[in-house]
């Protein structure tokens, strides 16, 4: 069993971001479940959506061999009470959850990366398709946000991975091969599209592949030390 949630808009100038109060979540669930990606989706970046840094949602996918143990409901529950628990005066969070995601809800999220939805919209959308949606404060606008990041999750084609599974820690600097592939993470060369399989990448600050075509990639570049490549940060 897979399921599907969607978190937007926590913080504020300041205050923790998306990806890190996500990813605190972790520690707090059931052993019967396990958290197979965290991926950070860029949207719409416009002056006229209000938004902390870049507009980015977060989406996590998580996997259950046995469904009977902890329903989507008991998982929403223990979401929506850590992002109460880092809730931030000036901060609009939004949460949705599901165990599929229609087509209608992928167009949706692709729309997102467009153009400027509404709160309308979003409430609309998810209430004719039975997501759970709902807002957790503030103008409640990380709800636009939160139901688009299903939707760009479902199509295993968008975003920055911040977590695969459990990584014991971020990398950063220079790291081999090897040490990428044991995470699961290829890595191509932008411009002609081909698998490096030997060498260096210098990863930057933090490990974030993208998810692209199915894959966990990261896209780098040569330099001019032969064998070494630089990540590129692609949205």
């Amino acid at each position: 069993m897979i399921y599907y949630m969607g978190v937007d808009d926590t913080d504020i100038v300041g205050s923790p971001g998306t990806n890190r109060i996500v990813k605190a979540f972790l520690a707090k669930m059931p052993a019967s479940v396990r958290c197979e990606r965290i991926i950070r989706h860029q949207l719409f970046f416009d002056p006229r959506v209000p938004y902390t840094s870049q507009n980015g949602s977060a989406s996590l996918t998580f996997f259950l061999d046995d469904p009977t143990t902890v329903s989507l409901g008991d998982l929403t529950d223990l979401m929506r009470e850590h992002l109460k628990e880092h809730f931030v005066e000036g901060s609009d969070p939004g949460l949705c959850s599901a165990t599929t995601v229609p087509e209608e809800v992928v167009e949706y999220g692709l729309r997102c990366k467009e153009e400027l939805m509404t709160q309308d919209e979003a409430f609309g959308l998810a209430a004719s398709l039975d997501i759970h949606l709902e807002g957790l404060g503030g103008t409640n606008d990380g709800i636009i946000g939160a139901l688009a990041a299903i939707g760009l999750a479902a199509t295993n084609d968008d975003g920055r991975i911040v977590q695969v599974g459990h990584w014991p820690e971020d990398l950063a600097g220079l790291q081999s091969i090897e040490t990428l592939a044991e995470r699961g993470v290829e890595v191509e060369l932008k411009t002609t599209g081909d698998s490096i399989t030997t060498g260096r990448i210098d990863v930057g600050k933090k490990l974030r592949p993208n998810r692209s075509r199915g894959r966990d990639v990261l896209f780098v570049e040569e330099t001019e030390e032969r064998s070494v490549y630089r990540a590129l940060k692609l949205k």
